[in-house]
């Protein structure tokens, strides 16, 4: 069984393509499991829990129809995954005047072996510019661990902006967010896209 992206785009700045479908429970949990296990995963997402409660914590999510769940692959291989939601009705919602149309993001790169290589910039840039496409969406809001500094500086050369430190339920957090037209400044004339 496989299942058609949802979008897709060839990023000349690292040669591949970047295509997005959404979670599967059939096909995906395995794999989820196992991301949310590695290493380099686990001080942030903290879903380094048995197999069961993890599929419990899976099929909530995706039974909630204020985000919805999608893999990130390279040249077709599934490598990342992606929670993209509607900010009023998350918790970030309860930090700042959210916009009924505003989105938000959550990223990971799950295998280690594709860590290192310049992936997560050009996977945000798709994904937000994925976003975008929602005609209404003008602001795109972020709330990564404060003490991520990799991924925070990633979302700065995305063209988000540092707003203040918020404490969420879970982490301490840097609320960042993204304009269209920043986002739309973010891009070099390498990055830009051929969208398929």
């Amino acid at each position: 069984m496989t299942m058609a992206p949802v979008f897709q785009l060839e990023h000349p700045g690292i040669g591949k393509t970047i295509a997005f479908r959404p979670v599967s429970l059939e096909l995906d949990f395995d794999r989820l499991l196992k991301w949310q296990h590695e290493p380099h995963v686990i001080p942030y997402w903290r879903l380094n829990i048995p197999a069961e409660q993890y599929r419990e914590h899976l099929e909530a999510f995706l039974a909630n129809r204020n985000q919805t769940l999608y893999i990130g692959m390279l040249d077709g291989e599934p490598m990342s995954y992606f929670e993209s939601y509607w900010a009023a009705g998350d918790i970030i919602g309860r930090y700042y005047e959210a916009g009924e149309q505003d989105q938000g993001v959550h990223l990971l790169i799950g295998p280690p072996d594709y860590l290192g290589k310049g992936y997560a910039l050009p996977l945000l840039h798709a994904m937000v510019h994925f976003q975008f496409g929602h005609a209404a969406t003008e602001n795109i809001v972020a709330e990564p661990d404060i003490r991520n500094s990799k991924m925070i500086h990633i979302f700065k050369r995305c063209g988000f902006r540092f707003e203040r430190e918020v404490e969420l339920p879970d982490k301490t957090a840097a609320l960042m967010f993204c304009s269209r037209q920043d986002f739309e400044r973010s891009w070099t004339a390498d990055d830009q896209p051929a969208i398929g």
